[in-house]
């Protein structure tokens, strides 16, 4: 018989053994959960797969154009069949991942009463003008009127017209090919007005291998919701010169209908400053021949980044800044000109850097020198100013001269400095540009969540690339459909999300927290813990084995 002190230390044991086995099991079975569960990061669900089908997305651009026919543009056998609709398609071959076809849709019709009277007058301006009226076209449609071969409307020896409105005409011909001949005509004249390759490929210049365009394609900002504009006026030398320039009417009167005319393209923000004794970076070099200064064209580049530092106009701003600059040189190195790549005067006097601005160079009349004491008052010129910084300004947002087909009689635009069927056009590249930089970030977001596992993912997040993966799809859509404005709105949308989620701060919280770090913090807290309760049930494994294996007494 067992003597009582024994039994009580078997008891101990015993408890000592449910106790050690308690605590395991708590640790194992909810404290390691709860510790799983509590310190796991938090990553919402993403589209990942919408998001690689994006880069899989084919963009079909639809260019809704109406051919009216007038009475003997086309033989009467032809004017029967109508009206009908003929579709021309072509793929953009441009080395990009991304497909882009351009979709004419021509719908034939005959002309109305109002329509071939119109087309009756006498010039191109009043047959615009009544043409206008009562018509209200969408953005990024066309319209194209055909009228007769011997028609005096055009001069003899034009074969079309392109006005500044989203209308044009065509000669038409008696010809049994008539549709097949006026239809290559009206295409040569939809493509100037709306998509040409060379449109495309400066939107996606960002995206295109280097050598497959030059370096005069990358030449249009990027897209953007809103833009700074600042006129500067540089004076190195105001103990010669006393500069008055009227930039507030300059602007009025050239500048903010032009802005208000794109202002489907973004919003803009405009002021100006004058700055003294802001000189070049680069030292004029004297040309004996004329008695004159002049910077080469490999100076140019160097020119910018001196001056850059004195307008502070980019430090503080959201938006792209376009600077323009308006530089009075200094007596001692007056005049002083511009040369292009042949070493010949630039005519204008003027160059712009790509995504920058532009520089313009006044020189001041040296018959204002005779007689007057110094310093000199001088009245800038902002008509011819304001011709330059316009042009320039046309250039940096890709608005160049568009190319006309041969025999083809262009009007140029209005007052505003921009015609209706440029803007639609730089609405179908900037929408391409949006599609195109949206899909890239949505990818290279997806990329960066795939590979770092430690990155939070928040539902706010998550919810901003669900918007812009919709808003890509979306936009695609309406480019099909041919709703310029809606798909420009919704290209819009798509980059603003996607740039909303990859720039997130809440991406970069647990970026920089690797796992040694984590063994760190985490080893000081379980294993003082952990030690004793492995060692218990070591120990309790032991003896429970060595109980299996002890032979049992036979009496």
């Amino acid at each position: 018989m067992a003597a009582p002190g024994e039994a009580a230390t078997d008891l101990e044991v015993i408890r000592g053994k449910r106790a050690a086995l308690f605590f395991a099991a708590v640790a194992i079975l909810l404290g390691l959960p709860l510790w799983w569960k509590t310190t796991e990061t938090y990553r919402a669900p993403l589209p990942y797969s919408q998001i690689s089908g994006l880069n899989a997305l084919q963009l079909r651009l639809t260019v809704r154009v109406t051919v009216v026919f007038t009475r003997e543009s086309v033989p009467l056998d032809d004017q029967e069949k109508l009206p009908f609709t003929v579709v021309h398609e072509r793929e953009i071959p441009l080395k990009y991942k991304m497909k882009i076809k351009c979709r004419f849709q021509k719908a034939y019709r005959r002309a109305l009463e109002r329509e071939e009277e119109a087309l009756s007058l006498g010039s191109m301006q009043e047959a615009e003008t009544m043409l206008a009226e009562p018509q209200e076209q969408a953005e990024g449609s066309l319209t194209v009127y055909v009228i007769s071969e011997n028609s005096s409307l055009l001069p003899q020896d034009m074969m079309s017209y392109i006005g500044p409105e989203r209308t044009a005409v065509v000669r038409g011909i008696t010809h049994r090919e008539a549709f097949h001949i006026v239809g290559r005509r009206v295409i040569q004249v939809a493509q100037a007005m709306s998509l040409t390759e060379d449109v495309l490929a400066a939107a996606l210049a960002d995206h295109l291998p280097e050598d497959k365009w030059s370096s005069d394609k990358r030449r249009p900002l990027k897209s953007s919701l809103g833009y700074e504009i600042t006129f500067s006026l540089l004076n190195p030398d105001p103990k010669s010169h006393d500069v008055h320039w009227d930039i507030e009417g300059a602007v009025r009167r050239y500048v903010q209908p032009f802005l208000s005319a794109l202002s489907a393209a973004g919003n803009f923000s405009v002021d100006s400053q004058i700055l003294y004794y802001a000189v070049l970076g680069v030292n004029p070099r004297f040309d004996p021949a004329s008695s004159s200064y002049y910077l080469a064209a490999h100076s140019l580049p160097h020119v910018i980044n001196p001056v850059e530092s004195r307008l502070g106009s980019s430090a503080a701003s959201l938006y792209p800044v376009l600077n323009f600059l308006l530089y009075v040189p200094e007596l001692a190195h007056s005049p002083l000109y511009i040369q292009d790549k042949d070493g010949a005067p630039v005519a204008t006097n003027a160059f712009h850097s790509p995504r920058w601005g532009g520089i313009m160079v006044y020189n001041v009349d040296p018959k204002a020198y005779n007689g007057s004491e110094l310093p000199v008052r001088v009245e800038v010129d902002m008509v011819r100013v304001m011709e330059v910084f316009l042009a320039q300004l046309r250039l940096l947002f890709g608005i160049g001269q568009p190319q006309i087909p041969l025999k083809c009689l262009f009007s140029g635009p209005k007052s505003e400095g921009l015609t209706i069927w440029e803007l639609d056009r730089l609405l179908w590249a900037r929408s391409v540009e949006n599609v195109a930089t949206a899909t890239t970030t949505l990818t290279s977001l997806a990329q960066l969540l795939g590979k770092i596992s430690n990155i939070v993912i928040k539902d706010d997040v998550a919810s901003e690339v669900y918007r812009a993966v919709a808003a890509v799809q979306k936009a695609a859509e309406e480019l099909a459909a041919g709703h310029l404005a809606s798909a420009f709105t919704a290209s819009q949308e798509a980059v603003t999300s996607s740039e909303r989620a990859f720039f997130d701060p809440s991406l970069l919280h647990l970026l920089y927290f690797p796992d040694d770090q984590k063994f760190a913090i985490y080893i000081p807290l379980f294993l003082p813990m952990a030690v004793p309760i492995l060692l218990s049930l070591v120990k309790i494994f032991l003896e429970t084995r060595k109980s299996w294996k002890k032979p049992e007494k036979r009496d």
